[in-house]
């Protein structure tokens, strides 16, 4: 295997939020209260930076195609923050000509005028967490922003420079109807950006919404309602190239295609996965979870497990038959470091089954209605 021809990202996590929201099961925390704030958000800045110094022998040589600020909030940070820890991270790992740099943003806790601070940090995409243009229905979600604020920060990040911007825009809600749903994306479209996250709101394990389950639509109105967003969002000159994701053309996230296709990630920050290669295998690891734990341990070099065949395998088929254009026996051997012929059979039986189709060229895709049984199809390739 040779880790320098397999494409890194960066992903950084920064794990405060002004409140949880009942359907979150990502890493977040109610960020510290007055005075203790900024006391807080220093130290974890200075564990940051700790963190990379720490793993930056580990792509010692090796350059970034793009970098991901998620959250958690990361916009509760200061633009100044920020770009202490952009330009260490500069310094550590080398960034390509066009390296793109994505911050999260919540419309709810973002100061006016910041958005020019992030982007002369180095801040080059935003993605701004909408998940709906339905007042009550943000309600719902526990979300402390408004329709308007969304709208908004768009126009904040137009003006302070931004021309990759994001919208995250949620579907299935709660007591949400046809009509609802559509009004969403036709809000969406409006905002006239080039990249539209559209997914369904699942009730994920160790959240408030699934101890305690909303009313959500049935199956037929779910199935009309993301059918109908699509249609939508086509009409737009959207393309839809993964299950969740529809860019205008060329604006797909360079990060998140990174993970789909089984490119190599540093986790840098509290409770931070990352995926790295080298010559003897692909290794797996995560920092520490809490933030009081992940700055007491920062420093560290983390702890690394190596992936046998069987994870190897699954995690890149996991990802990569959500793709739109699919992926071709070569990338699978060039991100894995194993032959086409250790899933040529699960490929074949799919293929057999209408789930998949190969093209000319040597590259595999999911058919319609292998979309439709996608976790049936990523399950064959357990074992």
């Amino acid at each position: 295997m040779n880790p320098a021809a397999i494409p890194l990202s960066v992903y950084i996590h920064w794990p405060w939020c002004l409140a949880k929201c009942p359907y979150c099961d990502f890493n977040s925390h109610r960020v510290p209260s007055p005075p203790a704030r900024d006391a807080s958000r220093e130290a974890y800045v200075q564990a940051l930076l700790s963190d990379l110094e720490a793993q930056q022998a580990l792509v010692q040589g090796r350059s970034a195609h793009a970098v991901f600020l998620g959250g958690g909030t990361p916009s509760l940070f200061t633009p100044d923050e920020v770009g202490r820890v952009l330009e260490s991270l500069s310094a550590a790992v080398t960034f390509e000509p066009e390296t793109e740099v994505t911050m999260e943003v919540n419309p709810g806790a973002l100061e006016h005028g910041s958005l020019a601070g992030y982007r002369a940090a180095g801040v080059n995409r935003v993605s701004i967490g909408a998940q709906s243009f339905d007042t009550a229905a943000l309600q719902r979600l526990g979300r402390l922003h408004s329709p308007d604020e969304t709208r908004s920060a768009v126009q904040q990040a137009r003006a302070a420079g931004f021309e990759r911007i994001n919208v995250d825009l949620m579907h299935g809600l709660p007591g949400q109807n046809l009509e609802a749903g559509q009004s969403d994306v036709r809000a969406a479209i409006a905002l006239d950006v080039d990249h539209i996250s559209y997914y369904q709101l699942t009730l994920e394990p160790n959240t408030r919404f699934h101890a305690f389950p909303p009313q959500l639509p049935d199956e037929s109105v779910l199935e009309q309602i993301a059918a109908s967003g699509a249609t939508a969002l086509t009409g737009a000159g959207f393309e839809q190239y993964e299950v969740s994701a529809w860019s205008k053309p060329g604006q797909a996230c360079r990060h998140n295609l990174n993970y789909w296709l089984f490119g190599d990630y540093l986790a840098i920050g509290a409770g931070a996965h990352g995926k790295l290669s080298f010559p003897d295998g692909v290794y797996r690891y995560a920092r520490a979870a809490h933030p009081r734990g992940y700055i007491d341990v920062a420093g560290r070099s983390p702890e690394m497990t190596v992936l046998d065949d069987a994870a190897v395998t699954f995690e890149f088929m996991l990802n990569a038959l959500r793709l739109a254009d699919g992926f071709s026996s070569a990338v699978f051997e060039q991100r894995t470091g194993r032959s086409f012929e250790l899933i040529r059979p699960g490929i074949e039986s799919a293929v057999e089954r209408g789930l998949m189709v190969s093209d000319a060229t040597d590259r595999w895709t999911t058919t319609d209605l292998g979309k439709r049984f996608l976790n049936d199809l990523q399950a064959d390739f357990l074992s």
